[in-house]
Formats: structure tokens, sequence, C-alpha cells
């Protein structure tokens, strides 16, 4: 794990670092997964993102490489990032439920890679 915008550690797998403040003063808190998954992020595992990041109340978004967020409930702004395995996500959450909202959608990121061996996501 490192802090975003450190870029002083090697090969990272994720982060989470609160934007200042505490979580109940609505500052978004940003997490950097790296997609392990072979085939990145396809039509399954978005869905199953866009499911999973309706299911809070906070805002989420997802960028890669400075583009432009997009938004985290959205399966057509998220193919558009086409995020194929090595990418580099950064995920923002901004709401009430930010802090659990953010851990969910980073462990089921990180569980993508396990999905190669026959291991559903976040299964063990």
């Amino acid at each position: 794990m490192w802090l975003v915008g450190s870029g002083t550690a090697p090969t990272p797998r994720v982060l989470c670092v609160q934007q200042g403040g505490e979580a109940m003063t609505a500052e978004p808190l940003r997490a950097r997964v790296m997609i392990a998954n072979e085939q990145g992020l396809h039509m399954r595992p978005l869905g199953a993102f866009v499911s999973l990041a309706s299911r809070f109340q906070s805002r989420v978004s997802v960028s890669k490489d400075g583009q432009p967020p997009a938004d985290g409930r959205s399966m057509f702004d998220l193919m558009a990032l086409g995020a194929e395995q090595g990418t580099e996500l950064t995920l923002e959450v901004a709401g009430p439920d930010q802090d659990l909202a953010l851990r969910t959608l980073v462990n089921f990121l990180e569980g993508l890679a396990q999905e190669e061996d026959g291991v559903a996501p976040g299964g063990s």
C-alpha cells in the first residue's frame, strides 16, 4: 500500500486514503487498485461492480490515467475506461457510507484475480 500521490512505493496493490478530516465531513475517500485479472474488467465483473456500487448511498467514481472519472454505477461509463490486466484504477467514494463502500468495492476488484482460478470474487 502507498499514499495516493506519493509515488514512492514499489508495485502497490491498493491504497485507501482519507483526504483530510473524518469521513463524516464528506471528504471523499480514494483508493488505487491494480487490475490483476487476466481478462481485465469485462462485462460480467463490470455488471457485478455496478450492482455493488448501486447498493450504497455514496457517489462512486472510477478513473484511469488522468481520464475524466467514470460513474461507478454506469456500465457504459466503466466499459469506456478499457481496464485491461495491469491497469491501475483510482476509485473515489463520497457519501454517508463511503468507508464501507470503498472497502467493499476494493475487495471486489482485488478478488477478480481469483476468477482466473475458478474462484468467485469474495469467495474462498
